[in-house]
This record gives structure tokens, sequence and C-alpha cells, in this order.
């Protein structure tokens, strides 16, 4: 809506459409710079905790504004680079983590995208066609293994 409104409250002021090459491309922008982000953050979210999705896209806007920098050939001072020096810091040592210990997964019954991997041993019906990764409400077994991990939708246990 405020797409709408905004193109209303534009025009009842007189303002004109931009030529059409213009429209495609502020419309491309869009779609990629806040359409698909939006859908690869909530998949992140679920894949990878608050925490570190947060992390990671909290890089974002150093790399937009490093963009901006070579492309526009601007200059910055120290406080830009110290900051992209300690967020480049924070995002090799979540990187870097090495997680590992035996810990047990409670039972859990959901849906979502998976391939057959230690937390997804279940059977399927003759109707499965084989292919991998799919989609379907499955149960998980308690199990108890030990491999390296980090929060994410089948690792949330206490330490």
């Amino acid at each position: 809506m405020a797409g709408v409104v905004n193109c209303l409250l534009a025009a009842s002021l007189g303002a004109h459409w931009p030529a059409p090459a213009v429209t495609l491309s502020a419309m491309a922008v869009g779609l990629l710079g806040y359409g698909i982000s939006l859908v690869v953050f909530v998949l992140a979210l679920r894949d990878l905790g608050a925490a570190r999705t947060g992390a990671y896209f909290s890089i974002a806007p150093f790399v937009g504004a490093g963009v901006s920098l070579a492309l526009l050939g601007e200059s910055t001072g120290p406080g830009f680079l110290s900051a992209c020096a300690l967020m480049a810091l924070g995002v090799w040592l979540h990187l870097t983590e090495h997680h590992e210990h035996e810990h047990t997964h409670e039972p859990l019954d959901h849906t979502h995208r998976h391939v057959h991997d230690a937390h997804h041993q279940h059977a399927h019906g003759p109707d499965w066609n084989g292919q991998e990764p799919h989609e379907h409400a499955h149960s998980h077994a308690p199990i108890t293994h030990r491999h390296p991990h980090y929060p994410d939708i089948h690792h949330r246990h206490p330490h």
C-alpha cells in the first residue's frame, strides 16, 4: 500500500513517471535489494538462528558502502575502516567456529526442506520419487550423537 499511496501522492502533486528504463531499473533494485534479501533473511533465521543471521546481515551496509566507494571514487576515514575491520573479524570468528560435543535431539514433528542425512532418517511411501532435497511433514526420533554443529533448526539444546 505504501507504494500505491506514494505514487498517487506524487501524481496529485504533478510528478510524472520516469522513463521506462529508469522505472524498470528501480524495480530491479527493489526486487534484489529488498524482496530477495527479505526472503533470504527469513530462511536464514530458520536455519541459522537469530544471532547468526543478524551478524551476517549486519555486514550489508558495509558491502553497500564499499561498492559505492569503489564506483564513485569517494574517500573514507579511519572510523569506517576500523568498523570494517571489526566487522570482518566478527564474521571470521563466526565462520571459523568449531563447536562439537555429544548432544541429544528430542523428538520433533515438523515440515521443512531436507535431505536424508543424520537428522532425517525416515521412510517414505511408494509415491515418493526419490528426489532430494524434498519437503514434507516428518518426525524426528530421539537421537544422541556427536558432530560439528552450530545452533540451527536441529540444534537447539542447552550446554
